[in-house]
C-alpha cells in the first residue's frame, strides 16, 4: 500500500499550523520561525517523518526548517518563497481566498481548445494579473483552455518554469498564491478550463535543497539534466509521496483543471506500479472526494500507448499524451527542414498517418534514433492526442527561437492552422500564433549563480550542435533575451495579423458548430494524401453532416478530385484564400461532387459541407 501523507506547513483555521517534513537522514530537525525567532522541534514519526503542531503559528508566518541544529534550510515542501529560493518559507492559508466558481462545469477533453502561454511573456506585466487582464481576447479568440508554463518557485524573476525547486510554491513575481487562484477563478468565469504545467522529472539547480533531507535522487539513472529523482530506490515511496502531494495540491486548494506532466520519459521507473499510475490513482481518489473530474496530460518522448491506455489493459491510465509526431510531420513538411529529429519526417504520407493513427512511428525504425520506435495508437480515441504546430519546446528550442511565422508563407500559417485545429486530435496553440507573432520565444533564466551561467550557455551551443542553424544563441542570462520573448499583439495595428486571427477564430467556431467535430472519431475518418500535388483529403464522417477539408500544401495551384468514398454533394463553407482572411479571393466552387476536380489555391485550407443530412 502507497504512503499518502501530506507535508509541508498546513494551515488550519482555529487551530494552526501543522509543520511536516520527510528527513530520514536527520537526528533532529526544527522550525526556526524567523519573525520571532522562536524553535519548534519536530517530532520523529514512521518511516522519518518529522512533525509538530504549532497553535500560535498562522498565515503570513515566515519559517526554516534546521536539520540537526546545524543546517537551515527552506521547506522543500514550501507553498510559498516571497524572498527568493534561499530565503525563509512562508505559511499560506488555503482556506482563505473566496472562490466564485462554484457553478463551474469541468470540460470535458474532446472540448478543450487548449491555448500554452508562459506567464511572464504573455502579457506587459509579466504577471496572473496580466493574464486576467488579457481573458476577453482569448474568449474572443475562442480558447476553451489556457495551459499556464511551470509556476513553481524559481531563481531569479525570468525563466520557463522547468528550473523550478520548490513544486508547491508559486512564483512570486507572477503574484504568488493569491495571484494564481485568482487567475483560475476569473478562467472559470470566462468559460476557460486551466491546465498546469508541472515537472516530475527533475528541479532546477539553483536553490535545489533536497539532498540535504534524504536521497531525493538515486545513482541508478541519469537525466539530461543530472541525477534522476529517486521513484523506484530505496525509500522512494516518500519521493513518490513529495510529489503526489504537489499534483493533489494544484487540483485541490488551486481548482486547476488539468495537469501537463513534462517528460514523463524521464520519469525513470522500473517498479511494478510505475510512479504515473499511482499519481493517476491518487487522482481518482481525489475526483471521488471533491465530485469533480480531472484530467493528466503527459508529454512524452516514447510514443507509447501504455501511458494512456486503462489500467485493465497495462495501462497508466491518463488522459492524453503529446504527439511530438504530429508536430513534426507538420514542421518537417511546411518548412523543408531536414536536421536534427526532423530527419525522420517530411512526407505527406507521415501527416496522414498522424492524423489517422496519432503516430507516425508505431514500431518502425527511426534513422534519426537508429532504432524501432514506438507503439500501435490506432485503437486509442482521438482526443488523447494533443497536437500542435508550434509550442514553447519547438520554438524556444530553436537556436533563434523563431516561431512559424518565420519560416514559412503567410498562407502556409494558415494551412498549418487548419490541420491543427481541424484535426480530430486535441488542439493545442501557443501563445501569439493566432495573428502571426513575429518576436522570437528565447530560452531565458535568471540565475545567480556566474557559474551556472557560463554552464547554461555552454549547453545551449551543445543542444543546437545537431541541427543546421546558421547564427548566435542569444545570451539566455540577458533581460534582453526576456524581453525580447513578450508578444507584441500586432493584431491590434496590422491589418494582416487581424486576417490571420479572423482565420482562426473561423476555425475554432467551426470545430465548436460542426457536429462532425464536436466527438471526433479516427474510425471515422478518411483521409487520403497524393504527394505528387501535396494535396491532403480530410473528411469527417462521425455525425451528419459531415466535414470534408482540402489543404493544399504546396506553393502552387494543385488540381484535386473529389474523394468518391463519402457519396454526397458538399457545398463551402470556409475558404483560406478569402480576401477577408487576407487571401487573393479566387472564387472556388460554391459546390462540387464526388469525382469532381477542382483547382485550389497555393497553400490553401478549403472546408465543404455535406449538402444534406445523411
Amino acid at each position: 500500500m502507497s504512503i499518502t501523507r501530506e507535508i509541508g506547513a498546513q494551515y488550519t483555521p482555529g487551530k494552526g499550523t501543522l509543520f511536516t517534513v520527510w528527513a530520514p537522514t536527520a537526528g533532529q530537525v526544527d522550525v526556526v520561525l524567523k519573525d520571532n525567532d522562536k524553535i519548534i522541534p519536530l517530532q520523529r514519526e514512521a518511516f522519518s517523518y518529522w512533525t509538530a503542531l504549532s497553535e500560535e503559528t498562522g498565515p503570513g508566518a515566515r519559517y526554516t526548517l534546521r536539520l540537526d541544529e546545524d543546517m537551515e534550510r527552506p521547506d522543500p515542501a514550501s507553498h510559498f518563497q516571497p524572498d527568493g529560493v534561499h530565503e525563509p518559507s512562508v505559511v499560506v492559508d488555503h482556506t482563505s481566498f473566496e472562490w466564485t466558481d462554484i457553478n463551474w462545469k469541468p470540460l470535458p477533453l474532446e472540448q478543450y481548445i487548449i491555448y500554452e502561454l508562459h506567464v511572464g511573456t504573455f502579457s506587459e506585466a509579466g504577471t496572473f494579473q496580466g493574464v486576467i487582464d488579457k481573458l476577453p481576447e482569448l474568449v474572443d479568440l475562442g480558447i476553451t483552455a489556457i495551459e499556464l508554463m511551470p509556476v513553481a518557485a524559481f531563481a531569479g524573476s525570468r525563466n520557463w518554469g522547468y528550473d523550478g525547486v520548490y513544486p508547491s510554491a508559486v512564483q512570486e513575481s507572477y503574484g504568488g498564491p493569491q495571484g494564481l487562484k485568482k487567475l483560475v477563478d476569473a478562467c472559470h468565469a470566462a468559460g476557460i478550463a486551466v491546465v498546469l504545467d508541472v515537472v516530475y522529472n527533475h528541479l532546477g539547480p539553483e536553490g535545489n535543497y533536497l539532498n540535504d533531507f534524504g536521497p531525493y535522487f538515486t545513482d541508478k539513472y541519469n537525466t539530461p539534466w543530472g541525477k534522476a529523482l529517486n521513484f523506484d530506490d530505496a525509500h522512494s515511496d516518500h519521493v513518490r509521496n513529495f510529489f503526489i502531494q504537489n499534483a493533489l495540491l494544484w487540483l485541490r486548494d488551486y481548482h486547476i483543471d488539468a495537469l501537463r506532466l513534462d517528460a514523463v520519459h524521464a520519469i525513470l521507473d522500473t517498479g511494478a506500479k510505475h510512479f504515473l499510475q499511482e499519481l493517476q490513482e491518487q487522482v481518482e481518489h481525489l475526483e471521488q472526494q471533491l465530485g469533480r473530474p480531472f484530467i493528466l496530460i503527459a508529454e512524452s518522448d516514447l510514443n507509447d500507448v501504455r501511458i494512456i491506455n486503462p489500467t485493465e489493459k497495462g495501462g497508466f491510465g491518463l488522459a492524453a499524451q503529446w504527439s511530438d509526431d504530429f508536430h513534426h510531420a507538420v514542421h518537417a513538411l511546411l518548412t523543408g527542414e531536414d536536421s536534427g529529429y526532423y530527419s525522420d519526417f517530411g512526407k505527406l504520407e507521415q501527416l496522414q498517418k498522424a492524423l489517422q493513427h496519432g503516430f507516425v512511428y508505431d514500431g518502425l525504425y527511426s534513422e534519426h534514433r537508429k532504432r524501432t520506435f514506438g507503439s500501435d495508437a490506432t485503437a486509442n480515441p482521438a482526443r488523447q492526442f494533443v497536437v500542435c504546430s508550434q509550442n514553447h519546446d519547438q520554438v524556444g528550442n530553436r537556436m533563434l527561437g523563431e516561431r512559424l511565422t518565420k519560416l514559412v508563407s503567410y498562407d502556409m500559417l494558415k494551412v498549418a492552422a487548419g490541420l491543427v485545429l481541424l484535426s480530430p486530435l486535441t488542439p493545442m496553440l501557443f501563445m501569439g500564433e493566432e495573428y502571426g507573432e513575429e518576436n522570437p520565444f528565447l530560452y531565458f533564466v535568471s540565475h545567480s549563480d556566474k557559474d551556472l551561467v557560463e554552464a547554461v550557455r555552454k549547453g545551449r551551443k551543445e543542444e543546437f550542435s545537431s541541427f543546421t542553424w546558421q547564427g548566435e544563441a542569444p545570451d539566455p542570462q540577458s533581460e534582453d533575451t526576456f524581453n525580447q520573448s513578450k508578444l507584441q499583439r500586432s493584431y491590434q495595428h496590422s491589418e494582416p495579423h487581424r486576417q490571420l486571427r479572423d482565420f482562426y477564430k473561423a476555425l475554432i467556431r467551426l470545430r465548436k458548430s460542426a457536429p462532425a467535430l464536436l466527438r471526433p472519431d479516427k474510425a471515422r475518418l478518411h483521409v487520403s494524401a497524393d504527394s505528387h500535388t501535396q494535396v491532403l483529403h480530410l473528411i469527417h464522417s462521425g455525425e451528419s453532416p459531415y466535414l470534408y477539408t482540402l489543404f493544399n500544401i504546396s506553393n502552387q495551384p494543385q488540381k484535386a478530385k473529389v474523394v468518391k468514398e463519402v457519396g454526397a454533394s458538399w457545398k463551402l463553407v470556409l475558404g483560406s484564400d478569402e480576401n477577408r482572411y487576407g487571401g487573393t479571393g479566387i472564387a472556388l466552387p460554391q459546390e462540387m461532387s464526388a469525382g469532381q476536380e477542382i483547382e485550389l489555391p497555393a497553400a490553401s485550407v478549403t472546408v465543404y459541407q455535406s449538402n444534406i443530412i445523411l
